[in-house]
């Protein structure tokens, strides 16, 4: 019990300084949207451990819920930063393109 209450508060808070970005402009209305629904999945699931229990127990894990949540957790961390490291790898290539061709027109 005093693990859900520490997660959700630790939860409310990252809720409230994701408000706070938003209400300083310091993020897009998407991204806000975005980290929202995750942070509200998250307290979902912390309050929803028993129930997550259950069904970890029916499908023959040997693990507790919240350490099938923690290694779910980790792997859509790494999938995330799988996908953020791709888009830098693309926009490297744009500022790459850009400063060529820019750099072309200027020796001509």
């Amino acid at each position: 019990m005093f693990q859900q209450i520490s997660a959700l508060v630790i939860i409310l808070f990252f809720i409230s300084r994701l408000i706070w970005q938003k209400k300083n402009n310091q993020i897009a209305n998407n991204e806000f949207k975005f980290w929202l629904f995750f942070w509200l999945v998250a307290g979902l699931a912390v309050l929803s451990l028993k129930w997550v229990d259950q069904i970890v127990a029916k499908l023959g894990f040997s693990g507790s819920g919240i350490e099938v949540l923690l290694y779910v957790s980790t792997a859509v961390m790494f999938y995330l930063i799988f996908r953020l490291r791709l888009r830098l790898t693309k926009i490297e290539q744009s500022i790459t393109k850009i400063v060529t061709e820019i750099a072309l027109d200027n020796k001509k």
